[in-house]
């Protein structure tokens, strides 16, 4: 690794607490009609082109982007660090992940991140597309943050795109944030994804569950935290059985102690939640996924109200519509995003991946007439 990176992490770690941006005035709802068209993955202009009406294809660079205000791009390529964190028996916490960073450039330099922040809601479905091949739908329900979404191209991985909520990161004490350049935050937000899909279209996301029990498997496996099991996947897993099989290989603990599951599908349109009641891991096909237990026993149905309406709206929305298109997809996402229940939170992205023709389609703070498009490529 660069020594930037180091300096990156150090900064990290005294970055002030920061609180989620502005809210988003106005929500557009009239649906103009958007679809994909491909885009050169693999070159690193900033320049987007208009596809149609609001819709627009990004290709991504080294050098943060904000497309918007508080929705940013970046691209990273080149040898990311996963293989060496897993090699040294990984992270039982968010804390651990920053320590293995900065030990691997200034031996002996520790310094704690804390990340404290409050509980998120989500939503997806896996449904196939009219068109061939299978669409995932994602809704990160939050109060107002800064959103980057990250491509991908490590070494000896899969190309991959993912989204990184910045408040996350930028925790602690003292007053450097400003003082965070693109690589320093590039680096920190590819340890730090909560969903994605990569170039063999396989799709993850990590759903929060309302509930006081929490993940910390506790074995002679090497240790993973949640935004690392996803960025494990992403880099290692075609497949929903080789994703299974990946996470049974280590011991899984939840970042910030929340309880979690994960949604996983892949191309050939297998979709299944993962749950962990009593550490024990416990896999469901589904194709939606929100906020409460689905497997069977005591815990089942453990989560908010809400949760159970978001997943019988899109469970009734696929028994009507078991093919669907890009658009049709988006309108499942729309229909059970947070404006729709008068809360203080916000769908802060939206995201159809189109697990063929490897695209992902994201939709900022429930505006879902302006689509930006990104092209996964791998290389």
């Amino acid at each position: 690794m660069k020594k930037i990176v180091a300096v990156a992490i150090i900064l990290i770690l005294l970055v002030s607490l920061v609180g989620c941006g502005g809210r988003a005035s106005d929500k557009g709802k009239s649906h103009s009609p958007a679809g994909p068209s491909a885009s050169e993955g693999t070159e690193t202009s900033k320049e987007t082109k208009v596809l149609e009406d609001n819709a627009v294809t990004v290709q991504a660079n080294s050098e943060i982007e904000e497309l918007e205000k508080g929705f940013s791009v970046v691209r990273y390529e080149g040898e990311d660090g996963l293989s060496d964190f897993l090699a040294r028996g990984g992270a039982k916490t968010d804390q651990e992940v920053v320590q293995f960073l900065v030990n691997e450039l200034f031996a002996g330099s520790r310094r704690g991140l804390t990340m404290n922040t409050q509980a998120f809601g989500c939503s997806t479905l896996s449904v196939q597309n009219t068109e061939g091949g299978y669409l995932f739908g994602r809704n990160f329900d939050w109060s107002t943050c800064d959103a980057l979404v990250v491509t991908s191209y490590p070494q000896g991985g899969y190309a991959s795109v993912s989204t990184v909520n910045l408040g996350f990161i930028r925790q602690g004490a003292g007053m450097a944030g400003s003082l965070l350049n693109d690589d320093m935050m590039t680096i920190a937000a590819l340890y730090a994804p909560l969903d994605g899909m990569n170039e063999k279209g396989l799709c993850i996301s990590a759903n929060m569950i309302q509930d006081s029990a929490a993940i910390s498997q506790d074995t002679d496996k090497p240790d993973i935290t949640t935004t690392t099991a996803i960025r494990l996947l992403l880099n290692r897993a075609a497949t929903v059985e080789e994703a299974l099989n990946l996470l049974e290989q280590y011991d899984l603990h939840a970042s910030m102690n929340y309880m979690v599951h994960f949604a996983i599908a892949d191309a050939e349109g297998k979709s299944v939640a993962v749950e962990y009641i009593d550490n024990e891991m416990v896999v469901v096909e589904t194709p939606v996924l929100t906020n409460f237990y689905l497997a069977e026993g005591e815990k089942q149905g453990i989560g908010t109200k809400q949760s159970h309406e978001r997943f019988d709206i899109l469970t009734e929305t696929i028994a009507e519509k078991p093919s669907m298109t890009l658009a049709e997809v988006r309108d499942a996402l729309d229909s059970v995003s947070k404006d729709n229940f008068g809360e203080f939170e916000s769908t802060e992205w939206s995201i159809v991946f189109d697990q063929s023709a490897l695209t992902a389609a994201y939709y900022h703070r429930e505006n879902y007439e302006k689509a930006y498009f990104f092209q996964i490529t791998g290389e």
